[in-house]
């Protein structure tokens, strides 16, 4: 592991330059990339100058840079945290041996879908973003998406980098792979079902990403107890920039909150259509969009019993969240999980009945359990800017069994609460707890830009302090001369 080199090609502290194979494999994997990214990235703001905060450390302080660049010409790097050379494999059956540096070759197709699948999700939600940017709310809002999204084409890197360092012809396949499939293509679409859903309005994208780079969090918090070295120094590193992404996602929605309370306070009124008659976005509205959310981001985490889960903290290639810190059984042969699951009830109506499962075949579900109990800590966030504002109405959390594509409860039908219910009562109900066409026909309604210094469109409050020590009114992205008239004709009413 050497220090980080700002002045190669490729920015990276892995010592690319001694490997020189693996450089030019990496060197001819990029014009691809950035190919991918002048089709798929953001569109019509290539050309401008965003405030972006660029990796040149790994250490915990002085590791970001912020200033103006291009996108496609931000530097995009490879970077690890630094090796321990007495770490040793922290879970499953090889516990306390050393960790591995190469790829065991029994584990080899197991790490190489695990690699992939992550990776595959980061040009994804690239791809499900790349036409907010022209129905921002403001220059701050703008200048947060686009660092989400060069973060995740990072990210990409770094997953690409362990599939050319590792896995020969089929990583480097893999990785030709990653640049072909398309978020939402019916004939290549990427892995994971959450991230072929379009993301169309602002705040689809607040809780994508509220709720499923949560999800992320919590993936990489499993891989960065790996025994395979290599990805947990890899994720260890995402992290640090993943923080970000969820802080723009919870922020965004709470300022969402926050105005609606500040709009029912005006009109002394609680009534969603009186709220949306003023241009703000009503609590049940957001509630619904929660739901919607969560639960699709719920089911990234995989079947509740699962033999793959089992297998892969057996073989010490996931661990748990915090293994090391949190548990003292890194092994886990004897342990079970107590867990409700459905059976036919003679109808239509689930009959729930708790069953022990062998603690490894858990796996998913424990770390489904920490993920839920982060989202509470949000939620509870956000029900205090309501709080704040004295309002009684509260905000909440669906049961992870609510609508549910994954796992046990596919097929069966759950209310809110996770009380069993008839697919008939959750058709009659739906509208109530999901998006309807009319709720998303009023937020896209909403979408209407404002990129102007200073500004910012009326259904969402302005945000507490800016970016790297500005004022949320500075002008976060300067726009080249040849596309500054990008959505700036209609206007908005706004605040500000």
């Amino acid at each position: 592991m050497g220090n980080v080199d700002l002045q190669a090609r490729i920015p990276n502290n892995v010592d690319l330059k001694e490997d020189r194979r693996l450089q030019r494999a990496l060197e001819s994997w990029q014009p691809d990339y950035l190919q991918w990214w002048m089709e798929m990235g953001p569109e019509g703001f290539q050309a401008d100058q965003i405030y972006l905060r660029t990796a040149v450390d790994v250490g915990r302080e002085g590791w970001a840079h912020f200033d103006y660049v291009k996108m496609p010409e931000y530097r995009w790097g490879i970077f690890l945290e630094p090796s321990s050379p007495d770490r040793a494999i922290p879970c499953g059956d090889f516990a306390g041996q050393p960790a591995w540096q190469q790829v065991p070759g029994e584990w080899r197709n197991s790490l190489r879908r695990i690699i992939v699948t992550q990776a595959d999700t980061e040009p994804a939600s690239v791809e499900q973003q790349r036409l907010l940017g022209h129905t921002a709310p403001s220059l701050y809002d703008l200048r947060n998406l686009f660092q989400v999204n060069v973060e995740e084409g990072r990210h990409l890197w770094a997953m690409v980098y362990l599939l050319h360092s590792y896995f020969g012809r089929d990583g480097r396949e893999e990785a030709e792979d990653l640049l072909r499939r398309r978020s939402g293509n019916a004939d290549s679409p990427r892995i994971l079902g959450t991230f072929n859903e379009p993301v169309e309005d602002w705040l689809s994208f607040f809780m994508f990403t509220t709720f499923t780079d949560r999800d992320g969090k919590f993936q990489l918090l499993a891989l960065a107890e790996s025994g395979f070295d290599p990805l947990a120094r890899t994720t260890r590193f995402m992290l640090t920039e993943e923080a970000h992404h969820m802080f723009v996602g919870e922020t965004g929605v709470g300022r969402i909150i926050q105005r609606a309370a500040d709009v029912m306070n005006e009109l002394k009124t609680d009534d969603p259509e009186a709220i949306r008659n003023h241009g703000a976005i009503d609590l049940p509205t957001i509630q619904r969009y929660i739901n919607r959310w969560f639960s699709s981001s719920v089911n990234l985490f995989g079947g509740e019993i699962s033999n793959n889960a089992a297998t892969y903290f057996a073989a010490g290639l996931k661990g748990r969240y915090k293994e090391e810190d949190r548990f003292e059984d890194h092994v886990v042969v004897e342990g079970i999980y107590e867990m409700p699951v459905p059976h036919q009830n003679g109808a239509d109506v689930a009959r729930l009945a708790t069953e022990e499962i062998p603690l490894r075949n858990a796996m998913n579900e424990i770390l489904r359990d920490d993920y839920i109990g982060d989202c509470e800590f949000v939620v509870d966030r956000w029900n205090r800017i309501l709080e704040k504002a004295d309002r009684p109405e509260r905000l909440s959390l669906p049961n992870r069994r609510f609508n549910r594509e994954m796992g046990i409860y596919r097929g069966w039908s759950f209310d809110p609460e996770g009380n069993p219910i008839s697919a008939i009562e959750f058709e009659r109900r739906s509208a109530d707890w999901l998006p309807t066409a009319s709720d998303k026909s009023y937020v896209k309604s909403l979408m209407t830009p404002v990129l102007e210094p200073g500004k910012m469109a009326a259904w969402i409050a302005p945000p507490r302090k800016g970016i790297d020590g500005k004022d949320w009114e500075w002008e976060y992205v300067r726009f080249d001369k040849a596309s500054v008239g990008i959505g700036l004709g209609a206007k908005p009413s706004l605040i500000g």
